[in-house]
């Protein structure tokens, strides 16, 4: 049978994957278009001696059953993809998603990852890369001697030329969608790839089939609220001292058993 010291052990081990999530969300309150965590919890197996239902008698029934649960794990930690908050900045390359979707970048090995981050720069050669380098999976290369840029919230991108008097389109910043965006994998660096959960990329243009728009000129914050994480900590620090309290009364029976019984 497992022991009361054995169940809230795995209390105190949860509960230390939730203060972490915490700790990380509240790391990233400044961290451009991040997503908070939030920590699942399960319960482990039960232990039933006696079923619900069992015969209590020839012609009677025990209208409640007899089980001890074991304790807790985490199950997963489930990322929650709300709207953040839009600050403008008034940067021509910064780029904000309005509604669902990321931006698809190549990444050094070929792939693609996707990120909500859209402060974007120009490379030496004039293509929109992300703060990290990172070329956009559709390339966009703004006219050397460009003296204004444009985005559409469908993403079309437009040079103002010296000496032209009509702007020249440079391509389009596309969106990516995600039928399960939680089942993306965080890579570090603001980005995702693409899981077997996620599902299959749906790339189009801004503003069309579910995709978010874009709005030039602006970048989405954190989603993370400090009031509800500092509520969350102090649930979750309240909870772990109960376990450890736990943990000591289990330890004085267990001692008064062994020296007077």
């Amino acid at each position: 049978m497992t022991s009361a010291l054995q169940i809230a052990r795995s209390g105190l081990d949860a509960l230390d994957q939730r203060m972490r999530t915490i700790s990380n969300n509240l790391a990233n309150v400044n961290t451009t278009g991040f997503k908070r965590d939030r920590a699942a919890f399960v319960t482990l197996m039960y232990q039933d001696p006696r079923a619900a239902g069992a015969p209590s008698g020839s012609d009677t029934q025990y209208a409640t059953g007899l089980g001890t649960g074991t304790g807790v794990r985490v199950q997963g930690t489930e990322r929650i993809h709300t709207q953040g908050a839009l600050t403008q900045t008034d940067n021509a390359l910064d780029l904000a998603i309005e509604g669902d979707g990321f931006f698809a970048v190549t990444l050094p090995d070929g792939t693609q990852g996707y990120t909500r981050d859209g402060s974007f720069k120009l490379s030496a050669t004039g293509e929109m890369v992300s703060s990290s380098g990172l070329k956009l999976a559709q390339s966009v290369t703004i006219p050397d001697g460009a003296q204004a840029v444009t985005i559409a919230p469908n993403g079309t991108v437009s040079a103002t030329v010296a000496g032209q008097t009509a702007p020249v389109e440079a391509g389009q910043v596309q969106v990516t969608r995600f039928l399960n965006p939680a089942g993306l994998e965080p890579k570090g660096d603001n980005l995702y790839a693409e899981t077997a959960a996620s599902g299959a990329p749906q790339t189009g243009a801004a503003g069309t089939d579910g995709a978010g728009s874009i709005r030039q000129g602006a970048l989405e914050g954190s989603n993370v609220s400090t009031v509800q994480e500092l509520v969350d900590m102090i649930e979750t620090q309240r909870a772990y001292e109960v376990n450890a309290k736990v943990i000591n009364a289990a330890d004085e029976m267990s001692k008064y058993v062994t020296q007077n019984v």
